[in-house]
């Protein structure tokens, strides 16, 4: 039986970069967070933000932009939002 084929969104692959993009630059400022604490409660705090990205991803690579694609964005959007505005990064 032949596999179905994904459904593509250039619009939303450029917000997954976009988001992409963020995690990676948080987590760069977060690992040059000298205080070995801070820098494990920072981490602590983001590691939602990133399992929603992952989330977010890995759903796009597998089924292809669907239903539940715009829910995982915003859950990540919001979970980011939240992270900026309790941590000073």
């Amino acid at each position: 039986m032949a596999k179905k084929r994904r459904k593509l969104n250039k619009e939303f692959e450029k917000k997954i970069y976009s988001s992409k993009k963020n995690v990676e630059l948080v987590l760069a400022k977060i690992y040059d967070i000298n205080d070995e604490d801070i820098q494990k409660e920072y981490m602590s705090a983001f590691n939602k933000v990133v399992y929603l990205y992952d989330d977010l991803k890995q759903d796009y690579e597998n089924l292809g932009f669907n239903d539940n694609s715009e829910d995982f964005l915003q859950n990540y959007n919001k979970a980011f939002n939240n992270f900026k505005s309790e941590f000073e990064i």
